[in-house]
């Protein structure tokens, strides 16, 4: 799925608001966040819910046994099945107990219609399907933010919970502790409507320094980290 927005225009803005952004916007090059196409809904919250916790290696192969247990329809997963199977063969490809609970309600709020249809999460604000979306078990802000970011590609964004972007902000804009949620939020203000951007380049910060102390940049990934 394409970015709903112009990066262009989105890094012009962001550069014109705020110098030290601009400064790190220039250190870091162009955005070239990737976006993955969404698909089912279902497909794509029931890999967040395995991916939780894990590193990527053995996330995807517990989530491609998951998938090797369920019968598809046009390449999708389907809630239904999900019900049907049971917790043991879901526990045996490598779920939790919890993880196996979150999936067995992502099937049902789907079926319900509290996971809306793809047609219907395009017409959806951002507050809307993270009020939406967060209502299946195992589902957090964090978890959303992402999905609106790198599966719908939406442009404003601010992830204040994630460890890299506050990290990335302490190192853009100073400072010995890494804001609060609360501080990075109002600080956002002056990023919007592009604060997805904002985002990535936070995260390119993180990489630049890492970069410096390994001499090997890696790719900026979101480090997810709940608040207290």
């Amino acid at each position: 799925m394409a970015l709903e927005f112009d990066p262009i225009e989105a890094v012009a803005t962001l550069s014109a608001a705020d110098k030290r952004l601009a400064r790190l916007i220039e250190r870091a090059g162009p955005f070239t966040l990737d976006t993955v196409p969404i698909g089912s809904p279902f497909a794509a919250l029931l890999k967040a819910i395995v991916n939780q916790q894990l590193s990527g290696k053995a996330a995807a192969t517990i989530h491609g046994r998951v998938l090797a247990e369920l019968p598809k329809k046009n390449g999708k997963p389907k809630p239904e099945w999900i019900i049907e199977i049971s917790a043991e063969r879901l526990r045996a490809c490598g779920l939790s107990h919890a993880k196996v609970a979150s999936a067995k309600d992502l099937a049902e709020k789907t079926l319900d219609g509290t996971v809306p249809s793809l047609a219907r999460m395009r017409r959806m604000s951002d507050e809307d399907l993270i009020s939406r979306l967060t209502q299946v078990r195992g589902i957090g802000v964090w978890s959303v933010e992402m999905l609106l970011m790198f599966r719908l590609g939406r442009p404003d964004v601010l992830p204040v919970s994630d460890l890299g972007v506050r990290k990335g902000f302490m190192l853009t804009f100073g400072g010995e502790e890494m804001p609060s949620p609360r501080d990075l939020l109002a600080k956002g203000e002056t990023w919007r409507p592009f604060r997805s951007v904002a985002s990535w380049y936070l995260w390119r910060a993180v990489d630049l320094h890492n970069s410096r102390q390994v001499k090997k940049p890696p790719k900026a990934t979101p480090r997810r980290r709940t608040a207290s």
